[in-house]
């Protein structure tokens, strides 16, 4: 330790030290007294759980909660008061968190898992997939959203004084609306969807603002935040970043007759309301109503049919979408631009208040009116998911009334109906409510009694501070531990240099405040402690040498607060990559050593990032290695399951204390990713792979580490978070695939969400939706952010209803589609095997051209007949399996399969397609026209090519964006004036073989060259790699490898797969 004093406890004379009491009475200011009411000292023993075969736990992302949601990790006594889930009724709760919220969603219903057998059970094999069906785990089948009847096992009540609640505890009740009257046709257009429209670049960090009140009525145009509480009410605050103005202003449309109205206020509106009830409404009068305040009464002219029927012309637009096309004869189907997702079929009144779909996405933007209807398209319902997403644009509402469906919980938003001014019903259960007084005053207009301008009624995508009656206790403070494998091969690597300097660098930008607290372990095979207390000249380092009983010495010393102990931070972040350099210990305790890191964080909850560079030897978790490099190729002998069901348990303690766990894998050796990612699945962390990394002889991982590591230090993160997610009566979800943990049957736990990770969900139509026009869909996020605020983040999206197989067709979203059938795959590799996935992606793409052949399409064609919205089906599809997660071949090392899986799982949706197909350009010509302009910068777009050598030119040079790595091909005869001008050597001879950088010249070609490169790494939070590749070079087989089109030793061309699917639709 050169100078530093090192203290060797041994259990023989200290003994088990408890952690819990001894971390609950820290000094650090932050008022987290055992006396206080909700602090952490209550005693919580957690369940034991149920005996579970080893191996029993699969690692794929969908969670059954008959198998789950009773989990709840080793009886152990932890300092965790019970929190309520996310439910939004303040007086129920279930499970520890820090979160009351009502009761379970209408829509809730059990989740199914395609995974989960037990060693032994032979999973019921099945070629393709049944979507929607009634899942055979479920008892009972699914519920109906309407009869959802509680939140889940073990609901405990919270004291009934909480601050807020003005509703007795038994009044939120799931009571099915009688009838919800029929929405009127105003909300479709009858012409064709309206151009997509581009959305904005987000930059990754949003600027942060202040709240931002609005001043007095009369008062001044902007008010400064100083002085916005003396000015406003408190429950009247509104934040908007940029800008700060009333959105979507319109003209009005002129005053129309109209045989039916919806009820609908929009901002294109003037501020009157209708004041007849829609028959079946319960307790609505048709009479005119008197207002208490005297407010005057308006008709409102709605949206009706007869506003938008003007002309049947545009019918022929919406039948262009659905001209067949021949797949065979017309080659030149990959749009020359990234493809953008469909845009629903709504009136454009409604669309543009239409959540982001960047943010929300559905497979099908056509809803099925029948599950029969659904079936018969052979296509899967489901959602795609990017809630937590960086965003430029957040309108920010504080308020003393949050206003919900008093039924079903769902927050208000752009597509309720306005009865009048007093009345709002809900758009997903149909129940009608009365608007809150505090509503009426709209803090964005500043005006009284238009609450359907209120901006919570004007954005689909907004966020709540949380009023007290959503947080059982103080909301948590930022607390970051980092576990360090410092065994003889960690070191060799030389990680530790790269990490702690990153670390050091980034110090000041760890999102938090003043209550900030870090901490660090180091094992190999045993476990270091380091004491940061203040007064100590240096660290102090504490060895467990036991790590059968994994004991933490000291507690109170090991999490300090950041601010108060920065110089001995930085002091041990200096000189622990010095310390181990003569270690010949090669070990590893990662097991214990996570015990050990729970133990430490489970009174406060927080974020574990832990790095680890060789397959765990010794303690709990102990793994041996399964990979068997001749056997690769064998589909029925790798092992996508975990060894041991150890760390998901871990993982699954983890989530019960709100601490979620980050693993950083650096290894050249197989370590068992499928056992070990499970750490960070079930705790809803994420999963980094470092292939081969090594200082010196991969110089590229070390840059890609710093970068992608610098992200994850730096991005927001919000802590002790739940979701949910709710959908119109009618529908049901029945499947999520993720990280998290399903603690009840539709809310999940997530103890960390960061703004990189998406999720995903299948949905089945549980109940005819007739008489229905749209339907909605909407996820509500409730976590703490780093700054110690209660936030409620809340996506709603609404897309229409339809009768016909063809409009089902039509507003088919292919690369949704193709995401939630890679995660779909994923669940299916391994509860069953590799084989069966891929038969089953093929049997996806036969099975739905095949429907719309034998019930669309009307005279039958020879070739293989597509509707345009599914034209790229086959090629992705084919794309999935050429992917490193469903490929066949020697290729694929066992971990990287693995990873693969653990991004098709983790990442959005755009990423997850970009991994999938690439993006190929010709780079050699870049020119000015047609390019972007971003904060002065000229950024070429040069159109996208389709993934075939065919298209490659001997004398250009081609950029492959593969979305974590980019190829950039130089052909043979390129011109001279690239290679000097780009890259800088004189001819193509003097090209390194090793080239990954291309140099900064003053030249107009390296300019646009480098700036188009560096534009499509701004846009994703991980670090691509860029190999410059020749064609003598080594790295032109993993080029040619992502050329879909080709045919590869073990796989079809694309030509090839679309004679086999055509001979199957033909059978």
């Amino acid at each position: 330790w050169q100078g530093h004093s090192v203290i060797l406890l041994v259990p023989d004379f200290t003994g088990p030290c408890p952690v819990q009491n001894q971390l609950m009475h820290s000094s650090d200011g932050q008022g987290y007294s055992p006396s206080v009411p909700g602090s952490y000292s209550h005693q919580m023993p957690a369940k034991v759980p149920p005996h579970q075969a080893s191996g029993q736990y699969n690692y794929s992302g969908s969670q059954n909660v008959s198998q789950l949601n009773n989990f709840q990790g080793p009886g152990q006594t932890l300092n965790r008061p019970p929190v309520a889930p996310f439910s939004g009724s303040p007086v129920q709760q279930t499970g520890p968190g820090p979160q009351v919220l009502p009761p379970a969603l209408p829509n809730s219903a059990a989740i199914s898992s395609a995974g989960g057998f037990p060693p032994g059970a032979s999973p019921p094999v099945l070629s393709n997939w049944q979507y929607g069906q009634t899942p055979v785990s479920q008892p009972g089948g699914s519920q109906t959203s309407h009869l959802a009847q509680g939140t889940g096992t073990g609901s405990a009540q919270p004291p009934s004084s909480l601050s807020g609640n003005t509703n007795p505890p038994g009044s939120y009740q799931y009571a099915a609306s009688p009838g919800g009257p029929p929405l009127q046709n105003s909300y479709m257009k009858p012409g064709s969807a309206p151009p997509p429209v581009t959305q904005p670049l987000t930059p990754l960090h949003p600027p942060s603002r202040p709240p931002l009140g609005p001043p007095p009525v009369g008062g001044p145009p902007l008010i400064r935040p100083s002085t916005l509480r003396a000015t406003v009410p408190q429950q009247f605050i509104l934040t908007l970043c940029l800008p700060l103005a009333t959105p979507h202003p319109s003209p009005a449309p002129p005053n129309l007759k109209m045989n039916r109205s919806v009820g609908y206020s929009y901002p294109a509106l003037p501020p009157g309301y209708q004041n007849t009830s829609p028959p079946g409404a319960p307790g609505v009068q048709t009479s005119a109503l008197q207002y208490p305040d005297g407010s005057k009464h308006f008709h409102q002219p709605a949206l009706g049919t007869n506003h938008l029927t003007a002309s049947m012309a545009g019918l022929n637009l919406q039948q262009e979408g659905l001209k067949p096309v021949n797949l065979l004869q017309e080659r030149n189907i990959l749009p020359t631009t990234l493809l953008k997702p469909p845009v629903p079929n709504l009136h454009e009144e409604i669309q543009k208040l239409n959540c982001n779909p960047e943010l929300f996405r559905c497979t099908l933007t056509n809803i099925p009116q029948t599950q029969a209807l659904l079936n018969k398209a052979k296509l899967p319902l489901g959602l795609l998911l990017h809630p937590f997403k960086d965003l430029s644009q957040l309108p920010v509402v504080t308020s003393s009334t949050i206003v919900r469906c008093r039924s079903c919980r769902t927050y208000i938003n752009p597509f309720v109906s306005f009865l009048d001014q007093r009345r709002w019903k809900c758009n997903l259960c149909y129940r009608v409510n009365d608007v809150p007084e505090e509503f009426m005053y709209n803090p964005v207009t500043r005006v009284y009694g238009e609450p359907h301008k209120r901006p919570e009624v004007q954005n689909a995508t907004i966020e709540f501070m949380a009023p007290s009656e959503y947080m059982l206790r103080p909301p948590q403070p930022p607390v970051y531990l980092f576990v360090f494998d410092v065994s003889h091969n960690a070191i060799e690597t030389g990680y530790l240099n790269t990490v702690c300097q990153t670390l050091l660098d980034n110090l000041d930008l760890l999102p938090g405040n003043t209550r900030t607290k870090i901490g660090f372990i180091t094992f190999d095979s045993t476990i270091h402690f380091y004491s940061l207390q203040e007064g100590l000249s240096q660290p102090q380092m504490l060895i467990v040498s036991d790590i059968e009983d994994v004991f933490i010495p000291m507690p109170e010393n090991l999490l300090v607060n950041l601010n108060e102990n920065k110089e001995l931070i930085q002091d041990l972040l200096k000189t622990l990559p010095q310390m181990f350099t003569k270690s010949l210990e090669t070990q590893s305790a990662l097991g214990p050593a996570l015990q050990a890191a729970f133990k430490l964080m489970s009174p406060t909850g927080g974020r574990i990032s832990v790095f680890q560079t060789q397959l765990p030897s010794v303690g709990m978790g102990a793994l041996k290695s399964r990979e068997e490099p001749n056997q690769r190729a064998t589909a029925k002998d790798i092992h996508l399951t975990p060894s041991t069901d150890f760390y998901k348990k871990l993982a699954l303690d983890c989530s019960g204390q709100q601490v979620a766990v980050d693993l950083f894998l650096l290894s050249g050796q197989y370590s068992d990713l499928a056992s070990l990612g499970c750490i960070s699945r079930y705790s809803a962390g994420s999963v980094y792979y470092y292939q081969s990394y090594h200082h010196k002889h991969n110089p590229v991982q070390v840059e890609k580490l710093q970068k992608e590591l610098k992200r994850y230090l730096t991005r927001k993160i919000g802590f002790e978070a739940v979701m949910r997610i709710r959908c119109t009566k009618g529908l049901s979800i029945h499947t999520f695939h993720g990280n998290f943990f399903v603690r009840s049957t539709d809310l999940l736990s997530l103890p960390n969400v960061n703004p990189d990770a998406g999720y995903a969900v299948q949905m089945s139509v549980e109940e005819s939706l007739t008489d229905m026009q749209v339907v909605s869909f909407q996820s509500a996020l409730l976590y703490t952010s780093s700054k110690g605020e209660r936030r409620i983040r809340v996506h709603t999206m609404c897309l229409p209803v339809v009768t016909t197989l063809s409009d089902v067709y039509l507003g088919a979203d292919v690369q949704a589609i193709t995401g939630l059938l890679a995660n779909m795959a994923v669940d299916r590799s391994v509860s069953a095997t590799l084989s069966d996935a891929r038969d089953a992606l093929v049997n996806a793409v036969i099975d739905s051209l095949s429907a719309y052949r034998s019930s669309v399409l009307s005279i039958q064609q020879p070739g293989l007949m597509a509707p345009h919205s599914l034209r790229l089906f086959p090629l992705y599809v084919l794309a999935l399996l050429k992917q490193k997660a469903f490929q066949t071949g020697t290729t694929a090392r066992l971990d990287e399969r693995i990873f693969t899986m653990c991004q098709v799982k983790n990442q959005p949706l755009v990423y997850l397609m970009l991994m999938t197909h690439p993006s190929l350009y010709r780079v050699d010509n870049l020119t000015d026209e047609g390019a972007l302009n971003i904060n002065d910068r000229t950024i070429p777009q040069p159109p996208i090519l389709q993934l075939s050598v065919e298209k490659l030119s001997r004398d250009g040079a081609y950029l492959m964006d593969a979305g974590s790595v980019m190829f950039l091909w130089i052909g043979k005869n390129c011109g001279q004036n690239f290679i000097s001008q780009v890259l800088g050597v004189p001819n193509y001879g003097s090209i390194p073989q090793n080239m990954t950088h291309l140099p900064e010249l003053e030249t107009a070609e390296s300019i646009r060259t480098i700036s188009f490169i560096s534009w499509l790494r701004e846009q994703r939070p991980f670090f691509p790699i860029l190999y410059i590749v020749k064609d003598d070079s080594p790295l032109k087989s993993s080029f040619l490898q992502n050329m879909i089109e080709d045919r590869t030793e073990s796989a079809l061309s694309y030509y090839e797969f679309l004679l086999h699917i055509q001979q199957q639709v033909n059978k």
